[in-house]
């Protein structure tokens, strides 16, 4: 049996747009780069701040210091120099290194639910909220993982907490947790 094989002139692009089109697109998931980031270990049987109420539970965010490394070169010795300009001797210099604290270490305790609280359906509800903002792409699975952290990371920064511990603050703003009625 003979094959006898013809040649195509079909661009790399064109066949790969041919296998996607073949694919199902609900399986396609853009990659989270934010998601990778993120570390394994988020909530953790943290002390709570001093003054906490009793049974309620604890976030906590710490910024490290930033520090900056200045070198500087400090005059030793000045330049030796006639009076028509000609130098007998230059400078001599010598360099010295310096450590400012640009920016203080700071540590923020916010309060969030409690772990009664984080059940599959909180989590499925918490990655719809998300997701219907604009911060959630990945599939609703109930599950606390990457991609869903990087998504409460990314919904808590613009309001000055860069953590993917969800506050309880937020919790109430995506409508998870109930809001205390004011009197």
């Amino acid at each position: 049996m003979k094959f006898r094989f013809h040649s195509c002139r079909i661009s790399g692009l064109a066949m790969v747009l041919a296998a996607l089109a073949a694919c199902d697109p609900v399986d396609l998931q853009a990659p989270d780069l934010g998601a990778l980031r993120e570390p394994d270990v988020v909530r953790s049987a943290a002390k709570a701040p001093p003054g906490a109420a009793p049974g309620t539970c604890w976030g906590r965010q710490v910024n490290p210091a930033v520090i900056e490394t200045v070198t500087e070169q400090v005059l030793v010795q000045p330049a030796e120099v006639l009076a028509d300009g000609t130098v007998i001797s230059p400078a001599i210099y010598r360099s010295e290194t310096l450590q400012r604290i640009v920016t203080e270490r700071r540590e923020t305790w916010f309060e969030t639910p409690c772990d009664a609280v984080w059940t599959e359906e909180f989590t499925a509800s918490l990655q719809r909220a998300l997701q219907a903002r604009g911060h959630y792409g990945g599939k609703i699975t109930g599950l606390l993982d990457k991609r869903t952290r990087a998504a409460i990371r990314r919904y808590q920064a613009p309001q000055g907490l860069d953590s993917s511990i969800l506050s309880l603050e937020a919790a109430r703003q995506l409508g998870l947790v109930a809001v205390a009625r004011q009197d």
